[in-house]
C-alpha cells in the first residue's frame, strides 16, 4: 500500500471516529501545510524547528492556496467542506497530531488557531450582513 493510500485510510478512520469535516479538507490543510513550508526562505527551511509553522502562518498558508486553486468560489467549498472559521483548521490539524499524520510541539494548542485570523475574510467569503440591519439591530437609535 502506498504512502498516500494509507494516508486516506488513516482519515477514513479518523471520518468516522469524528465526522464532521469532508475528507477533502484533511488533504487540503496537509496540501497547504506542504506549500506553506516551501514557500519559507530557504534558511528557516533548511532546520527542522525553524521550518515549524504558527498557527497564523498555516492559515495564512491555507487562505492564499485555497484563493488561488478556487478563486472567489474558496469561501463556498470551505463551508462545504464545513470549514468555516480559523477554529476549524486548527481543529483539523490536532486530529492529525493525535491521529499521527502531523506532529506537534508541546507549547502547540488549539488556541493558536484562535488568534483573530478571520479565515472567511481571508477567503474571500461576501459580507452577508443584510443592508441596513447594523442600523435597525438591537440597541440602535431607530
Amino acid at each position: 500500500m502506498s504512502g498516500t493510500e494509507e494516508f486516506w485510510d488513516a482519515i477514513d478512520g479518523l471520518r468516522e471516529r469524528s465526522p464532521g469535516y469532508a475528507r477533502e479538507a484533511y488533504g487540503f490543510v496537509m496540501h497547504a501545510l506542504g506549500e506553506t513550508v516551501r514557500g519559507l526562505p530557504q534558511a528557516r527551511r533548511d532546520h527542522p524547528t525553524d521550518r515549524h509553522l504558527s498557527g497564523r502562518e498555516l492559515l495564512g498558508g491555507t487562505a492564499l492556496l485555497a484563493r488561488s486553486e478556487f478563486g472567489d468560489l474558496a469561501a463556498m467549498v470551505f463551508r462545504e467542506w464545513g470549514v468555516c472559521a480559523s477554529e476549524d483548521v486548527g481543529r483539523i490539524v490536532f486530529q492529525l497530531v493525535e491521529d499521527g499524520q502531523l506532529s506537534a510541539r508541546p507549547e502547540d494548542t488549539i488556541d493558536d488557531f484562535r488568534s483573530g485570523f478571520d479565515l472567511m475574510a481571508a477567503l474571500g467569503a461576501p459580507d452577508t450582513t443584510p443592508r441596513g440591519a447594523e442600523a435597525s439591530g438591537p440597541g440602535s437609535a431607530a
